[in-house]
């Protein structure tokens, strides 16, 4: 069965539903795959929804899905000044953490690139380790504004927006974060920015848009 949400909609990360996967916004679509899960069509995140959630979904005829438009380098690049903008109006909301957060007012890290990107036509993956592993690595020294920071030891765990002069945007944490959206400089220099720091992994350049890899007839 493939549906289109009406509504947002919370999809978990166990049967339990008892913490976020990502949240799906209005008017995406999704497949069941069995076991009670749920699988998103234009980023293939699966989880699960609450029973009484299936109320906010409308079965869709496959044939009506039409999938994201892939655009070309140099028109991702035109787009990126509108993903920088959305997430600079995201931090003047007030806003706080939300793990598996993908809709306004509350974001994770991951969820907030997603988002923007989206806001642009642009699909990109979820979680900040497969961010890392679909955009065009770049060193430091060629970043540029809209360019993506990752950070983590083993993986990408965090992510960010490079926004120029060293600056990056991001949402991060309450433990060692600023618990929303907040701008930071790579070089340190606060109690945040320097944790994130002793973390940097590197960059990556968005200049693909991410399409359907599953066939949903």
């Amino acid at each position: 069965m493939h549906y289109r949400s009406i509504t947002n909609i919370n999809i978990y990360d166990s049967l339990a539903l008892d913490r976020f996967a990502t949240q799906m916004s209005a008017n995406r679509y999704l497949k069941l795959t069995g076991d009670g899960q749920v699988q998103l069509i234009e980023d293939s995140y699966t989880g699960y929804v609450r029973s009484q959630d299936f109320a906010y979904l409308e079965s869709v005829d496959p044939e009506s899905y039409n999938p994201p438009n892939a655009l070309t380098s140099a028109q991702i690049r035109e787009c990126i000044p509108g993903a920088i903008a959305y997430i600079k109006r995201a931090m003047q909301q007030p806003n706080r953490y939300l793990w598996g957060g993908t809709i306004p007012p509350d974001y994770d890290c991951s969820g907030l690139m997603q988002a923007a990107f989206v806001s642009m036509g642009i699909w990109i993956p979820r979680d900040a380790y497969q961010q890392e592993a679909f955009v065009e690595a770049i060193t430091l020294e060629a970043i540029k504004p809209g360019d993506l920071v990752f950070f983590g030891v083993d993986k990408a765990t965090h992510v960010g927006m490079y926004l120029g002069e060293g600056q990056y945007i991001h949402s991060s944490g309450q433990e060692h974060g600023n618990d929303g959206v907040r701008i930071n400089s790579l070089a340190g220099g606060n109690r945040v920015a320097d944790w994130y720091a002793q973390q940097l992994r590197g960059a990556g350049r968005v200049n693909r848009c991410l399409q359907p890899s599953l066939a949903i007839g």
